[in-house]
Parts: structure tokens; C-alpha cells; sequence
């Protein structure tokens, strides 16, 4: 994860930039750089999109993954994965979400892991997003952030053998063991 020392950036300034398979972000200005993720980042990606469309199917609302998530010109994250309730369904745009989402997912890489415990989890707590789903692939755990009075306070921990539930999406569940499957060969 690099990031520049400059300021004042935009969104519109995004669209300057090569198309060279990086992920840029901005949080207040700031640009932040890092690669496309790993193989079993987007294996668990895979899964758990799958767990909130059934979820979506169930109950309404919409499931994305790979998105632009932006709050303001200065402030535009590209989050792992998303759910939008049905009540919210005006923030959903063509490109992605404006405004939060009901519940954000980050999934942990090497080289972006403080940045999304620390940075994006600081954007989404401001910016009033219901849950903050940190898969954890170092330590095979979910962190589970739920805004309480606008703070995140200690995060629910779901390891291995627990279930992954929400108090955002009543009735959505999945295995942590099927969610972090290492994958074959």
C-alpha cells in the first residue's frame, strides 16, 4: 500500500489515471495505491458474495463486490464487497454505492491490511456504515464492527467452526470454515 503525500485530489481526478490494474483510493484527498488482490482474497470474495445472494434473494435488498463506494469528490473506496437493504436502495448507482452501504466487507491482503483496519474503517464508522465485516485470512476469523451511537466499538469475533451472522441483515448466516477454504492445489 503506497500513498502520496499530496492533497486535495478528487474523484474526477481518478479518471486521469491508467487503466494498470491497481486500486486507487481516497480518504479526504489522499490518494492510497495497492495491487489487485490474491488468489484466496477473491476465492473467499467468491463465497461470501455467494452467502448474501441467497441473502438477497431471501429478503431483497442487493449483494456487490468490486465497486466504487464513494462519500464525497475527496473520499472514494473501492471495498471488497457490500449489502444494500431495500429501504436504501437510492444510494445504489451504475458504477457502485454513494453514501454507506448497510454492511461493507474487507477482506485482509498483506500488503492492505492496516489500511482497511485503520483508515477505511475510520471512513466507514464516520460515514455511518451498520456493519464492518474484516475477514481475517492471517488469523482465519471475522471481526465484526457494528455501529453503535455512530462508534464501532470492540469487534465480535467469529473464528473457525463459528458462524458468520449480522444484526444489519437478520436471518444472513455462513460458516466461517466454508467462507476462509483454503484453495486446492
Amino acid at each position: 500500500m503506497s500513498a502520496t503525500s499530496d492533497t486535495g485530489l478528487t474523484r474526477a481526478d481518478l479518471d486521469d489515471f491508467p487503466d494498470d490494474g491497481l486500486r486507487r483510493e481516497l480518504i479526504d484527498g489522499r490518494l492510497y495505491v495497492s495491487p489487485r488482490p490474491r488468489r484466496r482474497h477473491q476465492r473467499v470474495m467468491i463465497r461470501l458474495g455467494e452467502a448474501l445472494l441467497d441473502f438477497e434473494r431471501a429478503h431483497g435488498g442487493e449483494a456487490i463486490i468490486d465497486f466504487n463506494n464513494d462519500y464525497s469528490p475527496t473520499t472514494h473506496l473501492e471495498p471488497d464487497g457490500a449489502f444494500v437493504l431495500a429501504a436504501h436502495s437510492e444510494r445504489l448507482t451504475e458504477m457502485g454505492i454513494e453514501g454507506p452501504p448497510d454492511v461493507v466487507v474487507e477482506i485482509s491482503s498483506p500488503s492492505t491490511r492496516g489500511h482497511d483496519l485503520l483508515r477505511k474503517r475510520a471512513v466507514y464508522e464516520r460515514e455511518g456504515v451498520g456493519e464492518f465485516w474484516f475477514l481475517d485470512l492471517d488469523r482465519d476469523q471475522v471481526l465484526v464492527f457494528g455501529l453503535v451511537d455512530g462508534v464501532y466499538g470492540e469487534p465480535r469475533v467469529v473464528g473457525r467452526g463459528g458462524t458468520l451472522t449480522s444484526q444489519v441483515l437478520p436471518g444472513f448466516s455462513a460458516p466461517v470454515d466454508e467462507l476462509l477454504q483454503v484453495p486446492p492445489g
